[in-house]
């Protein structure tokens, strides 16, 4: 398949879509109304990298507060709005740098018109999701819960948008199951230029959760399919957000601070590897520097395979060696290799 390119859209100060990053966001947990809450939760997501961020309507309450949370933070804002066209309205009137609504949901055409005139007005893009338990049901009796009716009904939305010659559009198939989910968002990287929001949703926990979305993305990313991504996870937020730079890191998309390489260990390790690990993954994880860190636990496993580590150490009996680029630039005691790996770290960063 061909690298997908897609049309590009404003998200307050940032553009989605064609050549700029694939920016990661997350979704607030807190009630929307309790604005301190959703404050504090923003800016600690802020902190660990998160790009942009969406927040739940769920009542008109909920509108209103957009405004005073806006004032107090500084990435862009997604409104979630399901059925009711007035809070879309409400929100937009209110700041919101994006809004996720399904046009064909929220009732007759001078409604949709209401919010894509509010919209156009403003410079708001609209972003249209769709997964596994929204198809409609004429779709789901043809084709059954596959991709392709997750994509037919996309493009229902979009048709709708279409019409009213709306085109600031980010699109979502979502899928709980990973093939499904890659094999949706390829038949519509066929059909249509939009951005697309990447997601598995639904995912489950850290773990099992964090594996499925880096199978899913770092397929698509590789495909060059994919603007914006979003780690659903049942965790707190700010573990979908370290997710999502892992994931982008992994595939080489995206690098944000320090990447930290290191060994399993084997019966060659003599050495505290797993205390070594803990302490410099705590000592680098405030660090701005895009650098790569490797913590190795043997000479085998040490500056010859990790020569491309801007820094490491390598473990051996009782001792360690500090190594710059595959380069062994100090031989320390044990005790000595936290110290001593610092020392080195401030002459790089």
């Amino acid at each position: 398949m061909k690298e997908y390119k897609s049309s590009t859209v404003k998200v307050g100060n940032l553009t989605m879509g064609g050549d700029n990053p694939i920016w990661v966001q997350s979704m607030c947990t807190t009630d929307t109304r309790n604005v301190s809450q959703t404050v504090e939760q923003i800016l600690n997501l802020e902190k660990e990298g998160c790009e942009i961020i969406r927040v739940a309507i769920p009542d008109m309450v909920a509108a209103q507060a957009i405004s005073e949370i806006k004032k107090q933070i500084h990435v862009p804002l997604v409104a979630d709005i399901h059925f009711n066209y007035q809070f879309a309205l409400e929100v937009i009137k209110q700041g919101i740098d994006k809004v996720r609504i399904n046009p064909g949901n929220i009732g007759s055409e001078d409604k949709v018109r209401a919010v894509v005139s509010a919209c156009k007005e403003k410079g708001i893009p609209i972003r249209i999701g769709v997964n596994v338990g929204s198809i409609e049901k004429d779709l789901l009796a043809k084709y059954g819960p596959k991709p392709i009716a997750a994509v037919e009904s996309c493009l229902r939305h979009v048709a709708i948008l279409e019409k009213l010659d709306f085109h600031d559009t980010v699109l979502s198939v979502k899928f709980n199951d990973v093939l499904q989910m890659v094999e949706t968002y390829r038949i519509l990287a066929e059909r249509v230029n939009y951005p697309l929001h990447l997601g598995v949703t639904h995912a489950g926990t850290s773990f099992m959760g964090t594996i499925k979305n880096a199978i899913a993305m770092g397929t698509l990313i590789q495909e060059g399919i994919g603007a914006t991504i979003r780690v659903s996870l049942t965790a707190p937020p700010e573990e979908e957000v370290k997710a999502g730079w892992a994931i982008l890191k992994a595939v080489g998309a995206r690098q944000r601070g320090p990447e930290l390489i290191s060994c399993p260990t084997c019966g060659r390790t003599e050495i505290n590897l797993f205390d070594l690990v803990a302490k410099v993954e705590n000592i680098i994880k405030d660090i701005d520097k895009p650098i790569k860190v490797a913590v190795m636990g043997c000479a085998v496993n040490g500056p010859g395979e990790a020569m491309e580590a801007d820094i490491g150490i390598a473990g051996g009996m009782k001792a360690g060696a500090i190594f710059l680029k595959g380069k062994v630039v100090r031989t320390v005691k044990e005790e000595e290799l936290i110290d001593a790996f610092v020392e080195e770290l401030k002459k790089i960063v």
